[in-house]
């Protein structure tokens, strides 16, 4: 069984499960501060590791591996989150190599009615200073209604990089101004801290899956 930390009324309407970068675990204060945002909004979250993550708790320093290779599990936590008895709809994503993973299940999850969208944290495009390899072939034709939240410094997918990226029309893209690919800004050079990225994220996503156009699940 998949284990989840939650954050969030386990009554509320929407859930986000949210699966971490290739470096981060699911409790690093990045990953806490972005759960803690959601549920000030009125959204539960629930944020689970791969195993590969949950084994470096027992002393055991694995690598990432291949972001396909974990599809697997996240459908698992998916089916595990409805086990646990969380009902309504259900959003998938998460940061960086979480997000990307979720992306590559959604369709999956979401044309049987197991999900209704996707969010991304800074999706890993390319690697840094990599921009011919490109993680996007299966983003241009997405069918699941998808957001994703990248910042104007990201190093794995600028502004100008995804404009010619030919993605899918239920992408929408949302840019947050100065943030790196942990979407923290600068606050000395645009004005913003990373609580006003992370609160605007969260009530963007709130307001997002309010609209008809985001599937009951």
């Amino acid at each position: 069984m998949t284990t989840f930390l939650f954050d969030g009324h386990d009554n509320a309407p929407v859930t986000v499960l949210l699966a971490h970068g290739a470096g981060a675990s699911m409790d690093s204060p990045s990953m806490t501060a972005t759960a803690k945002a959601f549920a000030t909004a009125g959204v539960q979250v629930a944020r689970f590791e791969f195993h590969y993550m949950a084994a470096r708790r027992y002393g055991q320093r694995k690598p990432p591996p291949r972001a396909e290779t974990v599809n697997p599990e996240y459908i698992k936590a998916i089916a595990d989150l409805r086990a646990k008895g969380v009902t309504g709809k259900l959003i998938i994503g998460g940061k960086s190599m979480g997000g990307r993973v979720a992306s590559m299940v959604a369709d999956e999850m979401f044309s049987k009615g197991e999900i209704a969208g996707l969010v991304c944290l800074g999706y890993p495009f390319h690697p840094p200073g990599k921009p011919e390899q490109l993680r996007t072939k299966h983003l241009t034709g997405l069918k699941t209604p998808t957001l994703i939240f990248q910042g104007t410094r990201d190093e794995f997918g600028t502004k100008d990089d995804v404009a010619g990226y030919g993605l899918s029309n239920a992408i929408e893209v949302i840019w947050l101004e100065d943030g790196d690919h942990d979407l923290k800004p600068r606050k000395s050079v645009s004005g913003f801290s990373t609580a006003d990225h992370l609160k605007t994220l969260a009530e963007r996503v709130k307001a997002w899956v309010a609209q008809p156009s985001v599937s009951s699940s």
